[in-house]
């Protein structure tokens, strides 16, 4: 009759092979799509191109806090999220060297303007061709209505997936000790 490993050594088994993946594939092994993760520097190496046609990048916005919320005129949960964005984020902290960009994913400027029109918000929405700059921070087959959190130095300090009250609560909160 064939030994069966003991619970302990299982389990010591799993954690060293999680521990012993690189940071990377850590990353990539996020169930919520996330390829970054809390404590990485934030990729800068983009233009983010506002539907006003305004140009910024991450680097420009280095020494504010910044928040790039994942978003498309298409998913519920953004519309859903993006009143409380506006109302108990963007209102709350734009004159407080804090930024909110709306980053939308893979839409025309038309439909981009009509979403931001429609939903009633006043923080920018910046154009995601190719939805490129969404896939420097999550896999590109992952979902959007996500909001990445990037401290004052340009480090992702934290991100969220979907719209939980809880969790939203959670990062209205980082983003205020970070203020």
């Amino acid at each position: 009759m064939k030994k069966l490993p003991t619970l302990t050594a299982a389990l010591t088994l799993c954690a060293s092979s999680l521990f012993a993946q690189a940071p990377a594939e850590q990353a990539a092994s996020d169930t919520r799509g996330y390829i970054v993760k809390t404590g990485d520097k934030a990729p800068d190496d983009f233009p983010l191109v506002y539907a006003d046609g305004r140009k910024t990048t991450l680097k420009e916005l280095k020494g504010k806090v910044v928040v790039l919320q994942f978003t498309a005129s298409w998913c519920k949960v953004c519309r859903e999220e993006m009143p409380h964005l506006e109302k108990e984020v963007w209102q709350a902290y734009k004159d407080k060297n804090f930024v909110l960009i709306g980053v939308d994913r893979d839409e025309p400027l038309e439909k981009v303007q009509k979403f931001q029109q429609d939903m009633a918000i006043t923080y920018p929405l910046a154009l995601d061709p190719g939805a490129d700059i969404f896939g420097r921070f999550a896999d590109k087959k992952a979902g959007v209505t996500r909001n990445v959190i990037i401290d004052k130095e340009g480090n992702i300090a934290f991100l969220t997936r979907l719209y939980d009250p809880v969790e939203f609560k959670e990062m209205v909160r980082v983003i205020e000790g970070l203020l």
